[in-house]
């Protein structure tokens, strides 16, 4: 099983809808979210059974047990991220607490320790279909761990396909990096700004250390077409494949604010998000694929 990352370097250039609309065109029959920090690939694919979930524990937290505390105050003097406060009693505000374990340290009896903490949750829909995904809990690290659990899960799946199609996380951080080890292919959504250029550039940099096959597309290319020109010339300088253009529809935009599929409806954009996914699809196997060819 083959395995399609799809990659942006921020939010809101349009990578989940053609991550779904790539679903819905393969019949995808493994799929997962690995944008922990803000799963939303599961409002579009609709899911018709209940998950299972299961906790995600990242680092632990420091917990204060009034019992034992002589309110002394060290812990909270040594505390370098501010995490431990006076109240009635000495508490640990889990939102800061870095899980250092100086406090647990030096404390004189002993009522501090490090507990394992939830740090999210991790969420598979296993039938006909296998969809992997997870939402890590506010203030949580780890989120490159989180990832590499999302992706186990799709590892072995139940079902066999020749190909997964995963979601990525927005820039170059933890997540990204996580996503990226492992896959066959990276295909990145840009934007025809400034900005965009930058992003992918930082991408594309990133999926080259892995060694990593790299495609590109530009959504809503119509908007600056001398930006989307000048990321053109710059994959064809880094020979990176140059999967086409997505242009800017407003009957898109009804149907994916509706909470549809870009590809229920008959539009521009829709036709050349197929056009991509062919051509995505030929190239992730190994052989040319003619745009519309059946």
């Amino acid at each position: 099983m083959k395995k399609l990352l799809i990659l942006s370097g921020k939010g809101g250039t349009g990578k989940t809808t053609v991550a779904s609309a790539f679903i819905k065109l393969h019949n995808a029959k493994v799929y997962a979210d690995c944008d922990v920090d803000a799963p939303n690939l599961h409002l579009v694919t609709n899911q018709g059974i209940k998950p299972k979930n299961s906790d995600y524990y990242g680092l632990p937290k420091a917990k204060i047990d009034n019992l034992l505390c002589v309110r002394c105050g060290i812990c909270m003097q040594h505390c370098r991220f501010d995490a431990i406060y006076k109240a009635e009693v000495y508490k640990v505000n889990e939102y800061q607490c870095e899980g250092c374990g100086v406090c647990e340290l030096v404390c004189p009896n002993k009522a501090v320790t490090l507990q394992p903490d939830i740090a999210g949750q991790l969420t598979l829909y296993d039938d006909s279909e296998v969809f992997s995904t997870a939402q890590l809990k506010m203030g949580r690290g780890t989120s490159g761990l989180l990832v590499s659990e999302v992706k186990k899960q799709i590892t072995s799946p139940s079902i066999k396909t020749d190909l997964a199609i995963i979601d990525g996380s927005p820039g170059i951080g933890c997540p990204v990096i996580a996503s990226i080890k492992g896959v066959d292919m990276v295909l990145v959504v840009a934007e025809p700004s400034v900005s965009g250029l930058s992003d992918i550039k930082r991408i594309i940099k990133t999926a080259e250390k892995f060694q990593v096959k790299t495609a590109l597309c530009i959504n809503k290319y119509d908007l600056n077409l001398e930006k989307s020109k000048e990321i053109e010339r710059y994959c064809d300088k880094k020979q990176i494949f140059f999967a086409g253009r997505i242009p800017f529809d407003d009957k898109a935009v009804k149907v994916v604010n509706s909470g549809k599929n870009i590809v229920d409806c008959d539009g521009e954009a829709a036709e050349a998000i197929k056009d991509i996914f062919n051509s995505v699809y030929g190239r992730i196997n190994g052989y040319k694929h003619t745009p519309n060819e059946d």
